[in-house]
């Protein structure tokens, strides 16, 4: 057997209330770049499916940019680090270099695409001007008093560059090497945006005190003030029209908005959410321009992360890339090629494995961690850490009805003949049709559970596996407990012919018993160093998946149960779901916020 990597339904944006989130197109048009958890991703904008991830950071990402080349990537983290490196291949290094001692916010390239600043949150300086290739100093960001929020560099010479910051304030650097030049308190408030005109000729800043201020872009001087009014947010972002005539800008006000940069005008206004409402996921906290395309294609990013596709003179958006930007801790399998994902927020979303595309589930979701999802003829139970019970109908892509309100914390989830099952902190709770049926209080503490037919296995806390059958009248009655385990059993999963059950714990081993009379039909699939987290069986009943918080995939077989297939490092901070799509592909997810399709080839 092998398995190797088909797809990356790439993570979105991560984004912070009260925070722009940089957004960067390469020249071409064709790829955007942008944080999301540990990662940097790179994604085409045509095929939102098509990404490449970057994972050379160790701590929390927070910023990306393409060189005007397109040939590099710079890109920073929370703990003050840049690292340079091959916009191509998405791996190779070029270089790491320490900035500052706090969270990098952005970075910018000049023109050459030789050197870069980069600015944040420092103790003892807000920014740094180095080379890409080798991170010699080029200059030094001062002027500042509190964090740097966003910088950008003239693309022509003579070089400049300008920073802006939470005191107010827009520095005028000359270069290079960059030094300070002149500063202007124009802005009242936190300044989060600017941005050179692609000419050179223009500069703009933004806001929270919702004004949009420009300058000359040779000599920093302020010219005049455009847009009084009219955002009734903060303005987080501003982007350039590739001809240097328009800008657009995003604003907690839930607008995206375009301007003529000669009259000021507001000739274009995008409103998101419902009509004279306030929606705080719909505060729109980025905004990108690209270069290079015919289609006037302008990308904004709401709080959500979901990224808005808008041209201008169309009212809607003509395409909404939607998915997680948490950690997703619950993967399912829908009916007709369809996967189901919760993360840690509580955000459901479903997605079309053959287009790649990912769509949040409407109505009354989750408010807190997504725990384990059940399918069941058309419907999706789920789980939570907010104590529900709640039900999608795959084919409204919607929750149903109210939630069930869940007397403890749930453990996991099934479904069998029926009736829902739901381990508790406190027991087994079964449900038909919204509606408690049975329940049964536990002497011990479950912490999975699986289901097929009458079978019902449920983990236990002191390593132990006990099996229930549920009889007609939807009752349980305990047949049998296992106990061959030596650690906390933490995922549990019965083939679909219902022939075997796997039962993995938090050391990593993964016993394989026969349903029949529950002896081991294998013990060999021990090659995990960490809690397992999810099994999935293939359609044939002979293979099975795991996923593990060693961060890798494996497949194994039972008629060869020493050998097995690894997929290394499938997700950064752990995987924390499996799925079979069919018998020679499997999905897995995890601490990355990533969705991953894999091809199992000779399977054995």
């Amino acid at each position: 057997m092998s398995i190797s990597l088909l797809t990356t339904l790439s993570a979105n944006p991560t984004t912070t209330r009260g925070q722009p989130t940089p957004l960067s197109v390469d020249k071409t048009g064709q790829r955007i770049a942008y944080p999301s958890g540990k990662s940097i991703f790179l994604r085409s904008i045509d095929n939102p499916s098509d990404a490449k991830q970057y994972t050379g950071h160790t701590t929390t990402t927070s910023a990306a940019r393409f060189s005007p080349s397109g040939f590099y990537v710079a890109s920073g983290d929370v703990s003050g680090k840049v690292r340079v490196w091959d916009a191509v291949g998405a791996e190779n290094t070029k270089g790491e270099y320490s900035i500052i001692s706090g969270r990098i916010t952005d970075v910018a390239w000049d023109g050459d695409s030789q050197r870069v600043i980069a600015v944040g949150d420092g103790r003892e300086r807000f920014g740094h001007c180095f080379t890409a290739d080798s991170g010699n100093s080029v200059g030094e960001v001062t002027g500042h008093s509190k964090v740097v929020n966003a910088v950008s560099i003239r693309q022509q010479r003579p070089l400049r560059a300008a920073t802006v910051g939470d005191d107010g304030a827009m520095c005028f650097l000359h270069g290079a090497p960059f030094k300070f030049a002149s500063k202007h308190d124009v802005h009242k408030g936190f300044v989060y945006g600017v941005a050179f005109s692609p000419d050179g000729a223009s500069l703009v800043t933004v806001g929270a005190d919702k004004k949009i201020q420009l300058y000359d872009g040779k000599t920093g001087e302020p010219t005049r003030t455009i847009g009084d009014g009219v955002h009734t947010g903060s303005i987080f972002a501003v982007s350039w029209a590739p001809d240097s005539k328009k800008l657009v800008t995003a604003s907690a006000d839930q607008t995206v908005r375009i301007w003529d940069a000669e009259s000021g005008e507001n000739t274009q206004t995008w409103k998101f959410g419902e009509e004279g409402g306030v929606s705080v996921p719909d505060q729109q906290v980025g905004v990108v321009w690209p270069a290079g395309r015919s289609d006037g294609l302008i990308i904004s990013i709401n709080l959500d992360g979901d990224l808005n596709y808008l041209v201008e003179g169309k009212d809607k958006p003509i395409r909404v890339v939607q998915g997680h930007n948490k950690s997703v801790m619950a993967l399912g399998s829908g009916s007709n090629q369809t996967l189901v994902t919760g993360s840690f927020e509580g955000r459901v979303c479903s997605w079309d494995i053959s287009t790649g595309t990912g769509t949040a589930v409407d109505g009354q979701t989750h408010t807190n961690q997504v725990t384990q999802f059940a399918p069941s003829s058309g419907q999706i139970h789920s789980v939570g850490w907010d104590d529900t019970l709640r039900t999608v109908d795959e084919a409204a892509n919607t929750f149903t009805g109210s939630s069930v309100k869940l007397p403890a914390q749930p453990k996991g989830v099934s479904a069998s003949n029926g009736s829902v099952i739901v381990a508790l902190n406190s027991g087994i709770a079964v449900y038909s049709k919204g509606q408690l049926v049975s329940e049964v209080k536990t002497s011990f503490t479950p912490t999975s559970i699986s289901a097929f037919g009458p079978w019902v296995a449920v983990g236990a806390d002191d390593n132990t596996v006990h099996i229930y059958k549920l009889d007609s009248s939807s009752k349980l009655s305990e047949t049998e407990t296992l106990r061959n385990s030596t650690a906390q059993i933490s995922a549990l999963s019965f083939s679909k012919d219902g022939k075997h059950l796997a039962v993995g714990n938090q050391s990593g081993k993964i016993v394989v018993y026969k349903t029949g009379d529950w002896t081991v039909a294998t013990d060999r699939w021990s090659s995990h160093t960490a809690r397992v987290t999810s099994i999935a069986w293939s359609d044939d009943g002979v293979h099975a998946a795991s996923g593990a918080l060693d961060t890798n995939v494996h497949v194994w077989s039972l008629t060869k149960p020493g050998s097995r297939v690894k997929a290394a490092n499938a997700h950064k901070d752990g995987v924390n779901g499996v799925v079979w799509i069919d018998n020679g592909r499997v999905a897995s997810t995890g601490g990355d916020a990533t969705v991953k399709i894999w091809t199992v080839k000779d399977l054995q």
